[in-house]
C-alpha cells in the first residue's frame, strides 16, 4: 500500500458515474495501488495499434516499473483516473505536472501532461470525452490551468477529443509528433460542448428504456394477476413489437399465452435490451446480476419495499443503483408504475397500465404511480372525447427515481420528433439548478407545463432523495417560470393546459375575442379573462337562435381580425339539440379555425357533451354518417354525443386542427393566459440579453481577497471595511458609516463625515426596521445628534445592545432591497423588492437566477407589485432605475465569478432620481462546493 509520504488522502469527492455517448453508464474513479492486476488485464485487451499510440513505439506489456508507476499516484502532482464497467477498466487517463522544460514538477508549476488509453472495444462510446472533463475538473481543483499532449498525427480519434472539447488550445508539429496545449479554464464553447454530450448521452439512456428490441418481465406467476403476470398480458395486448420473454425461477412451462419462459434470464439465447422487474426485493439483487452479465441494457423496477419504506429500504435502494451502474444499467424505479411507449415501431406499455394509451403528442412523467394513472385517464378520457386523437407520445413513472429523472426524460424529449408538449408532475426536483438549464432549453422549443405536488408539506415524499432548499415555493415557482416553465398548481390544470398547446398555434399577444349563443356564459369568460391578465374584447353575443352557419361566419370574421390574438367560443344548447347539430356545430368551428391557423380557438361548452365528442370528429376524413355543416368538407365523420372515449377513431389526420373543450370558463381562460404567458416568454428568449461587461471590475484582486479572507476559516461574514473593500472592487459603493459607541464619538464620526447625518442602531432586532424609530435622519448639528442619541438609548437600551453608527446623508429616494444567495439545491439566485415590513409581510419579492442579463434585470425591477413607486406613482419622482439594473448586474457578476460569496445583501438601497445609495450591506464567504452543475457530467450520487 501507498505510505502517508507517498499520497494525499484519496479523493472520494472525484469518484463519479457517467452516461456514455451510447446511452450506458460507466464509473469514473481514482486509480490505486490495489488496481494493478486490474490495470494489467486491462492492458491485455488494447489492440496492439492503440498501445503504439499510447507510447509512440510497440509496447505488448506493462513492465513490474509501469504497473507501479502507473497505480502510484500522490493526487495533486500525479492524479489517474479510470473509467469502469463491471469492475474492471475500460478506459484510464493520467496526468503528470511538468514545468516549462516538461521535466516532473510541483506547485506552483500549473501545467500538466495528459495522456488517455481505451479499450478498442469501448471506442466510439464517448469514454474519452467524459474523462477529458473530469481529468480537467480534478487538474483545476490542483491549480492545473493548462494542458499538454503529445500525439501521433493518425491518432485522429484522440486528436478529435482534444480538439472538440472547446477548450483554447494551441497546435505545433515537431519530430513527427502534434503538440496541443490548452487551457482548463472552461469556455462557452467548451461548456457548450459538455452540455451537447450530456443532452446525447441522457436522452439516448432514455431512448434505450422507451424502445427496446426484446423485453423480459422477470416475476410472471403462472396464474392470471399479480403484478409480474400484469405487465406481461399489458405488453402482449398492446401488440409489443419486439421479442417478449416471460422469467420466473419456479417456471417449468415453455411458455405462457403464447410467450417464451424461462427460469433465468440467462438461459434466453438471444440479447435482451430491458428487463421489467416485479420479484419481491430481497430478490431483485440476483435479479439485478442475472441482468447485468447477460447485457441488459436498462431495468425497469417495480417492485416496492425500497427507500419509501424507511432506512432499511433507503440503503437497499442505494445498493440497487450501485450494482446496475456497475454493469452499465439505468434503472426506471424502484416502485416504479412503469413506462409506455406509443410509436406504431414500438407499441410497449411495460407498466401497470392495462389499456394502451391513444397514441398522439403529449409526453407525460410523473414520479408517483397513482398521479400517473390519473393522468392517463383524463388524458384517455379528453383525448377522445375533447381533441380527438390528442394522446400520449411516451409515459414515464419514475417511482422513487433512484437512477432516471425528470431530467433525464426532459434530455430525450427534447430532440424527440413524436413528442411536442411534455407534461410533467413532480413532487420533487433532486437537482432543481440542473432542472432549470434543461428546463429553459427545452421550453425554447416546446411548451412544458409543470404541476408540483408536497408543496406544502415541508419534506420531500418518501423515497426520494433531493438536495435541502432554503427557499420558499412561491420563490422556486418564480425561477421555473423564469425557466420558461408553465407552472400549474393540479393535474387538471395541467391537462387543461396541455391540450391547449398540443393542437393550436401559440397566441401573439392577450387580446382575446368572445363569441357565442349565451350573454351570460360570454360576460363570465370576459371577467374570467379580466382575472387573469387578459385583454378580453366585449362579447359578441349570436343569442340563443344561433345556427352553425352563425358561429361559422362570426368565428371567421373574428380570426381575420387583426385586434385580436385569440378566440374563446361559448356555446350552450338549444332545448332539443340532436347529435347531428352539434356534430354540425364542431365542423363549422373547424373549417373556420382551419381557414385560419395562426390564431388559437377554445371552446367553452355546458352540458354539451355531443359537442366535445364532435369536435374531435370533425377532422376525421372518413366518409360522412350526419348532416353537413356550412364551410365543411365533403365526406366529414360526426360522432354521436354517447361514444365513448375509447371508440374515437385513429384516422383523425395527425397534423389537423383539433379544438380544445372546456367545461367552464375559467378553466379555459385559465390555460389561455398560461398559453399567453409562454407565448411571451418565447418571444422574450429569443432575445435573452447579455450579462454586461464593466471595465472598472477588479475581478482578480476580488479572488485573491477572498482567498485571504477564507483563510481564517469557514463560513466567514465579513465586517463593514471588508464588505465595502470587496464590493468596491465591483465598483458598489457602500455608504461610509462609523461606529458611535458614545455621543463623543458620535460626534467625532459626524465630524469626519459632514453634516447633516443619521443616526440609526445595527442591533439585529432594529437593523432595517425605520418603522420601529431606531433611525433619525437629517441631524444637522451637534446639538440634534446629541439630543437623538439620548432618545435612542432612553427608547432602545443601551449603546451596548444598540450599536448605533453615524452615515452621511443620502439623497431622498424609494428605499428598495437587493440580495444574493447561493441556495444548495436551487444555485444562485438575485431577488429585488422594496425596502420595509409592508413588502416582507405581503412576500412582495421578485427572484432571477445568476447570472442576470440586462434583460432580466430590466424585468425584475418591473416584477415586484410595488414597482409603480419607482416609476412616478401620484405625482412622485421617477427614481434612477438604470442605475439600480446597474448594481443588480454588479451584484450578479460577482457572486457569479466568485462561488466562495454565498450571500451578499444589500439593504436599504436608496434609489434616487439621479443615482442611488447603498447604506447598508453585509457579505457572506464560505469554500465553493467541489461539484456544481458547472463542474464535470455526471449522474447523482446515491
Amino acid at each position: 500500500m501507498q505510505t502517508s509520504s507517498d499520497r494525499h488522502e484519496y479523493p472520494a469527492h472525484w469518484e463519479a458515474d457517467v452516461v456514455l455517448r451510447d446511452g450506458g453508464t460507466a464509473r469514473i474513479r481514482p486509480i490505486t495501488v490495489d488496481d494493478a492486476e486490474r490495470l494489467v488485464s486491462f492492458y491485455e485487451q488494447v489492440s496492439d495499434e492503440s498501445k503504439y499510440y499510447r507510447f509512440f513505439a510497440p509496447y505488448p506489456r506493462l513492465s513490474a516499473k509501469d504497473v507501479h508507476r502507473f497505480t502510484h499516484h500522490d493526487f495533486v502532482d500525479r492524479v489517474g483516473l479510470a473509467a469502469t464497467v463491471g469492475d474492471e477498466f475500460i478506459a484510464t487517463v493520467r496526468y503528470d505536472r511538468i514545468d516549462a522544460d516538461g521535466m516532473p514538477a510541483s506547485a506552483p508549476a500549473d501545467e500538466a501532461e495528459v495522456a488517455f488509453l481505451v479499450q478498442d472495444a469501448h471506442h466510439g462510446r464517448g469514454v474519452a470525452s467524459a474523462l477529458l472533463e473530469h481529468i480537467g475538473a480534478v487538474a483545476r481543483e490542483r491549480d492545473i490551468r493548462r494542458f499538454a499532449a503529445e500525439v501521433l498525427p493518425a491518432n485522429n480519434k484522440m486528436i478529435k477529443v482534444f480538439t472538440d472539447a472547446g477548450y483554447t488550445q494551441k497546435r505545433s508539429f515537431e519530430d513527427g509528433v502534434v503538440r496541443l496545449e490548452f487551457d482548463l479554464e472552461p469556455t462557452d464553447r467548451s461548456l457548450a460542448v459538455q452540455r451537447a454530450r450530456e443532452q446525447r448521452a441522457e436522452a439516448r439512456s432514455v431512448q434505450r428504456l422507451l424502445a427496446p428490441g426484446s423485453v423480459a418481465v422477470i416475476g410472471v406467476g403462472r396464474a392470471p394477476g399479480g403484478v409480474g403476470r400484469s405487465v406481461l398480458d399489458n405488453l402482449r395486448d398492446a401488440g409489443f413489437t419486439g421479442r417478449l420473454y416471460a422469467v420466473n425461477a419456479a417456471l417449468q412451462e415453455k411458455e405462457i399465452d403464447g410467450v417464451p419462459a424461462h427460469r433465468s434470464v440467462r438461459d434466453i439465447a438471444e440479447p435482451v435490451d430491458l428487463a421489467v422487474v416485479a420479484v419481491p426485493a430481497e430478490h431483485v439483487p440476483e435479479v439485478v446480476t442475472e441482468c447485468g452479465e447477460h447485457g441488459v441494457q436498462g431495468l425497469v423496477v417495480v417492485s416496492a419495499g425500497y427507500a419509501e419504506s424507511g432506512a432499511e429500504g433507503r440503503e437497499r435502494q442505494r445498493e440497487l443503483v450501485r450494482r446496475a451502474r456497475t454493469y452499465g444499467m439505468r434503472i426506471i424505479g424502484p416502485n416504479a408504475f412503469g413506462i409506455i411507449n406509443t410509436s406504431p415501431g414500438v407499441r410497449l406499455n411495460a407498466s401497470l397500465a392495462p389499456q394502451m394509451p391513444r397514441p398522439g403528442r403529449i409526453g407525460l412523467f410523473a414520479q408517483s404511480g397513482a398521479i400517473g394513472i390519473a393522468l392517463l385517464s383524463r388524458l384517455h378520457r379528453r383525448g377522445g372525447g375533447v381533441t380527438g386523437v390528442t394522446g400520449v407520445s411516451t409515459f414515464v413513472s419514475s417511482g422513487n427515481r433512484a437512477d432516471v429523472s425528470g431530467n433525464d426524460v426532459l434530455q430525450y424529449w427534447y430532440d424527440d420528433p413524436e413528442t411536442d408538449v411534455a407534461l410533467m408532475y413532480l413532487e420533487s426536483i433532486g437537482n432543481p439548478r440542473k432542472f432549470t438549464r434543461l428546463a429553459r432549453r427545452t421550453a425554447a422549443v416546446k411548451p412544458l407545463v409543470v404541476v408540483q405536488g408536497a408543496r406544502h408539506g415541508g419534506a420531500a415524499p418518501q423515497g426520494h432523495a433531493v438536495r435541502a432548499t432554503r427557499l420558499p415555493h412561491a420563490t422556486v415557482s418564480a425561477l421555473l417560470r423564469q425557466a420558461g416553465v408553465i407552472r400549474v398548481d393540479t393535474i387538471t390544470e395541467l391537462v387543461d393546459a396541455g391540450l391547449l398547446l398540443a393542437r393550436q398555434p401559440l397566441p401573439r399577444g392577450p387580446r382575446v375575442a368572445i363569441l357565442g349563443n349565451s350573454e351570460s356564459l360570454g360576460l363570465l369568460t370576459y371577467d374570467a379573462c379580466l382575472a387573469e391578465g387578459l385583454r378580453p374584447l366585449p362579447p359578441q353575443d349570436l343569442t340563443t337562435a344561433a345556427s352553425a352557419e352563425d358561429f361559422h361566419r362570426a368565428l371567421s370574421a373574428a380570426l381575420t381580425d387583426d385586434s385580436c390574438d385569440a378566440v374563446v367560443v361559448t356555446a350552450i344548447p338549444a332545448v332539443g339539440e340532436t347529435s347531428a347539430a352539434d356534430a354540425a356545430l364542431a365542423e363549422a368551428l373547424r373549417s373556420s379555425a382551419a381557414a385560419a391557423p395562426a390564431k388559437p380557438v377554445l371552446v367553452v361548452h355546458v352540458e354539451l357533451g355531443g359537442l366535445a365528442e364532435a369536435l374531435s370528429a370533425a377532422a376525421s376524413t372518413a366518409p360522412q354518417t350526419a348532416g353537413t355543416a356550412p364551410g365543411a368538407a365533403p365526406g366529414a365523420r360526426f360522432h354521436p354525443a354517447n361514444r365513448s372515449p375509447a371508440s374515437v377513431p385513429a384516422d383523425v389526420a395527425p397534423d389537423s386542427r383539433l379544438i380544445p373543450a372546456y367545461p367552464a370558463a375559467e378553466r379555459a381562460v385559465r390555460a389561455l393566459a398560461e398559453a399567453v404567458n409562454y407565448s411571451r416568454w418565447r418571444q422574450d428568449a429569443g432575445e435573452p440579453g447579455k450579462v454586461p461587461e464593466y471595465e472598472d471590475i477588479d475581478e482578480k484582486g476580488a479572488a485573491r481577497m477572498v482567498d485571504d479572507l477564507l483563510a481564517r476559516g469557514e463560513g466567514l461574514t465579513l465586517g463593514g471595511e471588508e464588505t465595502a473593500a470587496l464590493l468596491g472592487r465591483y465598483g458598489i459603493d457602500v455608504h461610509r458609516a462609523l461606529p458611535a459607541a458614545t455621543p463623543d464619538d458620535a460626534v467625532a464620526a459626524a465630524r469626519a463625515i459632514g453634516y447633516p447625518v443619521a443616526l440609526k442602531t445595527t442591533a439585529p432586532h432594529l437593523r432595517h426596521r425605520a418603522d420601529l424609530g431606531g433611525v433619525r435622519l437629517d441631524l444637522a448639528d451637534e446639538e440634534q445628534l446629541r439630543r437623538a442619541y439620548t432618545e435612542l438609548t432612553e427608547l432602545f437600551g443601551t449603546p451596548t445592545v444598540l450599536r448605533p453608527v453615524v452615515q452621511g446623508m443620502a439623497p431622498r429616494g424609494v428605499d428598495t432591497v437587493v440580495r444574493a444567495v447561493i441556495d444548495p439545491a436551487a444555485g444562485a439566485v438575485l431577488s429585488f423588492g422594496l425596502s420595509g415590513a409592508a413588502s416582507e409581510l405581503l412576500g412582495d419579492t421578485a427572484h432571477r437566477l445568476i447570472p442576470v442579463t440586462d434583460r432580466d434585470a430590466t424585468s425584475l425591477i418591473r416584477s415586484i407589485r410595488t414597482a409603480p413607486l419607482l416609476f412616478g406613482w401620484r405625482g412622485s419622482a421617477p427614481v434612477d432605475t438604470a442605475a439600480l439594473e446597474e448594481l443588480m448586474l454588479r451584484v450578479s457578476r460577482l457572486v457569479d465569478d466568485h462561488p466562495e460569496v454565498v450571500a451578499v445583501s444589500l439593504e436599504p438601497v436608496v434609489v434616487a432620481p439621479t443615482g442611488l445609495s447603498v447604506l447598508g450591506a453585509t457579505v457572506r464567504l464560505a469554500r465553493a462546493p467541489l461539484r456544481d452543475d458547472l463542474g464535470p457530467r455526471t449522474l447523482p450520487v446515491v
